[in-house]
């Protein structure tokens, strides 16, 4: 009598098993989470599970300060009144200079700006922005900064107007003052279909500079012929106020 074939188990990658769930199925999932932070959990596992539970869903998460010089951060959920702790190794050494549409705007100490998803896979990869030059230094600060062995040097002035000509070199935790304050978005950049547009608000200025993320390879300056320094930028209805 012939023996039955050995059929052995066959097992997908782990990936293509999160991936390749059915979407109703990820949504019907995602309607009977409990919580926000079960909501966090779920969308950071991979992209299709993201899109399948949106945020809104949900009540507020804030962002707490956290230490540049460590790898988690905090977030404060605020229905639930709890502290949700994250591994982020892409913070370290950053400062971050905006939080919008669900994503980071995060600076170092060199003025070089990604965009970060806290909530997306740990893998996933930054967005990075053009780099801030000395033309946006210019248009930012009333005092003299320049590049020295890779690091942005503030030159004050006294007086009589004559700038410090060793200077000194500008800290993580300044580095907002100087170059992008805050950095508002016009959507996500991994929105498909949709253009993703950067607008940064300047240490102590008129002017903001706006960039299409993926697009330019600039930042271009747009003077608001205001008065008085820009204090705030909101983007609303697909329009920067």
């Amino acid at each position: 009598m012939a023996q039955p074939p050995n059929l052995k188990r066959r097992s997908l990658p782990l990936s293509d098993w999160r991936s390749g769930l059915p979407e109703d199925l990820l949504e019907f999932i995602g309607q009977r989470l409990a919580s926000g932070h079960d909501a966090a959990s779920f969308r950071s596992t991979c992209s299709p599970w993201r899109a399948a539970v949106p945020f809104t869903t949900f009540g507020s998460l804030l962002l707490l300060p956290f230490d540049s010089d460590s790898n988690r951060v905090g977030f404060y959920c605020v229905p639930e009144k709890k502290v949700l702790s994250k591994t982020l190794p892409d913070v370290r050494g950053k400062v971050a200079c905006g939080s919008s549409c669900g994503w980071l705007a995060l600076m170092d100490e060199v003025a070089s700006v990604t965009l970060l998803n806290p909530f997306a896979s740990a893998r996933a990869p930054c967005v990075e922005l053009p780099p801030a030059g000395e033309y946006v230094v210019a248009a930012s600060s009333s005092e003299r900064v320049s590049r020295v062995h890779g690091r942005w040097v503030l030159h004050p002035t006294n007086g009589y107007g004559d700038a410090d000509a060793a200077g000194r070199a500008i800290k993580l935790e300044d580095m907002r003052d100087v170059f992008f304050r805050e950095i508002v978005l016009s959507a996500p950049p991994d929105a498909a279909g949709r253009e993703c547009v950067a607008m940064g608000m300047l240490g102590c200025s008129t002017e903001v500079m706006f960039c299409r993320v993926g697009v330019d390879s600039a930042w271009t300056l747009l003077d608001t012929k205001l008065e008085f320094s820009v204090g705030s930028i909101v983007h609303y209805q697909d329009k920067f106020l």
